[in-house]
């Protein structure tokens, strides 16, 4: 069930959406919900374990965790293909799961990463340049 909300936008931000969406003749408030539905991750209901209470072996591992090299490449290659407008609706299904998959990834690795550099296991990014 859809449900109506209010926000508040940037001049910015609502000016990107007003121009995009007079660019295919949409209405704004269909290309902000798009926007919203294919930039929030789905996180899904797979309950993962806290990454506080992973061994710091785990928490390394999850720290340095990559996509799969077969997703990877096929993620990129969609990713082209939509910078040169020649997705089918096909090919944007398989974008959005792999983009899910990969927020998915990047936001669990992200935890990890803090959580190494809170136990020591690594140094803070902004202390490495």
């Amino acid at each position: 069930m859809d449900q109506q909300i209010t926000l508040t936008l940037s001049e910015a931000a609502l000016q990107r959406a007003s121009n995009l969406a007079g660019v295919v003749s949409r209405p704004i408030e269909k290309i902000l919900a798009d926007a919203l539905e294919y930039a929030l991750p789905d996180i899904g209901s797979e309950v993962l374990p806290a990454v506080a209470t992973l061994s710091n072996d785990e928490v390394v591992a999850l720290a340095q965790a990559r996509m799969n090299a077969k997703e990877d490449a096929q993620l990129s290659e969609l990713l082209e293909r939509q910078q040169a407008g020649a997705l089918t609706n096909g090919d944007r299904a398989t974008l959005n799961n792999l983009f899910q998959a990969y927020l998915r990834l990047w936001l669990r690795q992200s935890e990890a990463l803090a959580e190494a550099v809170k136990r020591g296991l690594r140094e803070s990014l902004s202390s490495v340049a």
